[in-house]
């Protein structure tokens, strides 16, 4: 009986960690700044766990009883938690963070009171040297096995509402354990088991209809059909169509519209890429889409692309899906490509080939693990990767929106002794535009393109790099790895924006 509940010890810790780690995730992907909702989420966790171990004190009799109790609630408030979180986000937004905390709140104090109860159950058995090491033994190799397949498997796989259902479920089975473990000692268990077996059966059908409830949530969400949606352990993306017109979003961002994304991703690559006629190897970082290496290809003299995005989730459906593939024109399968997954920065590290044109098509730095890639340290580390002459061109958000922003981006460009060229385009989707060349020289744009363009003409040219006085440079720091003060401007800016 020992070995059975200290096994029990072992699948509540795992289902306690998850729950804390479904609201972190879910709130990063809906709020955005992951850093500052992991954060606080974990704040108010433990200090609901301090709460409810300070309450166990309290429970005196029936301490059985009580411990089935309490695992049916943590397995109906913890596995319907993430549902209900999607749900409330989608219909109601305004009290999305209060329904958050009190989640995280109410399954913290829960789970807090889970340990001391089974400890107390187990003191009848075991000395307290023993009972206190084997059941912290297990608390914590549950947590680790849950911290490890959380990314690699259950999120990219079930989803957090599955995951959350999933957790839910081994919660009541635990009950139910502990109802035949103990069945000698609950006399009268008919309402217990009741209560158990009504539990169970929610979060079973819940579990088996949550594709649809996912699938209902997210119409509601996007205005348009949603054609294709997916978790990867980086990032939750969903394609939608209206008409001819297919939007990627990444973590509810919009990232184009196909009806407008070429005065984008010409913007981006033709006005760095028509000066350089020698430019023979380039390098993209981000573009997992492969808009920007389609623009690139244009330009019969590139031998090489090298691409090099984080999620292999995003080149996957980008080389693979038909109205994916004929919008970039299959470029992710040109012989000219190679495509590699990795951490951008990682993947500078470890590298040293030099490129004649870099293009940097990250997301924008709406939190700390992208804003990273928008550092000092990272755009040194790019400077060594330029061959002679070579430029970098960077996508830097909407110097009109989020005006600190952009010149956050061009001021931390500066300071790493790149020569730097700001300038601006109207893309309809997103607004006013911003991007940067970089690179050793000055830069000259060109009076003439030699490839097709639709938007782009030597004429519109310069004005891209003339800011009128609502997007004139501001003052801003230098965005380092160890204050990622950008994170803070365009987290601020947007808000102002966004409803």
């Amino acid at each position: 009986m020992n070995q059975a509940l200290l096994f029990s010890v072992f699948i509540v810790a795992s289902c306690g960690l998850a729950y804390e780690l479904i609201a972190g995730a879910l709130s990063s992907y809906l709020l955005g700044d992951s850093v500052t909702q992991f954060s606080t989420v974990i704040g108010t966790y433990l200090f609901a766990m301090g709460i409810g171990s300070w309450l166990s004190r309290f429970v005196e009799r029936n301490l059985i009883a009580r411990f089935v109790q309490v695992e049916l609630m943590v397995g109906v408030l913890g596995g319907f938690s993430a549902a209900a979180l999607f749900f409330i986000f989608v219909w109601f937004t305004t009290p999305f963070l209060l329904a958050l905390y009190l989640a995280v709140f109410g399954i913290g104090v829960l789970v807090g009171l889970e340990i001391p109860l089974i400890m107390r159950i187990l003191r009848r058995e075991l000395s307290f040297k023993d009972l206190v090491s084997q059941v912290l033994t297990f608390d914590y190799l549950g947590a680790l096995v849950v911290s490890i397949l959380f990314p690699l498997l259950l999120v990219p796989h079930l989803g957090l509402v599955r995951s959350g259902l999933l957790f839910g479920l081994l919660n009541v089975l635990v009950a139910l354990w502990a109802l035949w473990l103990f069945r000698d000692q609950l006399r009268n268990a008919v309402w217990l088991k009741t209560q158990a077996f009504v539990s169970l059966a929610l979060l079973s059908v819940s579990f088996a209809l949550a594709g649809q409830f996912t699938s209902l949530a997210e119409a509601h969400l996007y205005a348009d059909e949603i054609v294709h949606s997916e978790t990867s352990p980086y990032q939750h993306i969903v394609i939608t169509r209206w008409k001819d017109d297919l939007r990627l979003f990444l973590n509810n961002n919009l990232q184009f519209s196909s009806r407008d994304e070429y005065r984008y991703h010409e913007a981006l690559v033709h006005p760095g890429l028509s000066t350089l006629p020698g430019a023979r190897r380039v390098l993209v970082l981000g573009g997992g889409d492969g808009l920007a290496v389609r623009e690139i290809l244009k330009y019969p003299q590139i031998e090489k692309i090298t691409l090099v995005d984080l999620d292999p989730a995003m080149t996957k459906l980008f080389s693979t899906a038909a109205p994916l593939r004929k919008l970039n024109q299959d470029s992710l399968s040109s012989p000219k490509v190679t495509v590699i997954n990795a951490d951008a920065l990682k993947w500078l590290e470890e590298h040293d080939d030099q490129f004649d044109f870099v293009v940097v098509d990250f997301p924008d730095p709406s939190n700390f693990a992208i804003g990273k890639l928008y550092s000092s340290a990272f755009y040194r580390l790019l400077e060594k990767h330029l061959s002679a002459g070579a430029l970098a061109v960077i996508q830097s958000t909407s110097p009109l929106y989020a005006r600190q922003s952009f010149w956050c981006v061009v001021t931390t460009l500066e300071s790493v002794g790149l020569n730097v060229t700001p300038y601006h385009a109207l893309v309809p989707s997103f607004g006013e535009w911003g991007f940067v060349l970089a690179g050793r020289r000055a830069y000259t744009p060109p009076a003439a393109y030699s490839v097709t363009t639709h938007f782009l003409t030597p004429e519109i040219t310069p004005g891209l790099f003339q800011f009128p006085k609502d997007m004139a440079r501001v003052d801003a720091e230098v965005n380092r790895l160890n204050n990622q003060v950008l994170v803070r401007y365009f987290e601020s800016e947007w808000r102002q924006v966004i409803r």
